[in-house]
């Protein structure tokens, strides 16, 4: 609201390039959020829920969100209780990795409940498998250049 007006005269190409730059920084910073599902039935053998469990794990081991499903089936849909245990189950085994983010809930035939990674863990878990494949690598590269160095 200056008086008189004041005015900025600008390269309208440089204002675009940098602006498309500042944008292209941003989306790479930008987090992906992956949401893995994980479908149980509600009678499910123990070895197969371990078997389920170690996907579970693994999924949020690496930074992706999981959802897990129920499936009900004829009479098991008179029984939700039961379905309801299984996934407080399954969230009591895995709570070291993760956090329930949405409660178990009624959905038609399924119930539904998804599963969060800490906050942090799973970058920190990813970071140091990159130190030590990196590390890995330089090692393999020092070894390839001792057996290429002629032997004097």
């Amino acid at each position: 609201m200056a008086r008189p007006p004041v005015a900025k005269l600008m390269d309208y190409g440089k204002f675009k390039y940098e602006s498309a730059q500042k944008a292209r920084e941003a989306r790479r910073n930008q987090a992906l959020t992956v949401i893995k599902e994980m479908r149980l039935r509600l009678k499910i053998d123990p070895h197969d829920y371990e078997t389920k469990k170690g996907h579970v794990v693994r999924f949020l081991k690496q930074g992706d969100k999981v959802k897990i499903t129920v499936m009900f089936r004829g009479r098991e849909q008179s029984r939700p209780e039961m379905g309801y245990r299984l996934l407080q189950r399954l969230a009591g085994d895995v709570s070291d990795l993760g956090v329930v983010e949405s409660n178990p809930k009624q959905d038609g035939r399924n119930m539904v409940m998804v599963i969060a990674p800490h906050k942090g863990a799973a970058t920190a878990q990813g970071r140091r498998n990159a130190k030590s494949d990196a590390a890995a690598a330089e090692a393999e590269a020092a070894a390839q250049e001792q057996e290429q160095a002629p032997s004097a």
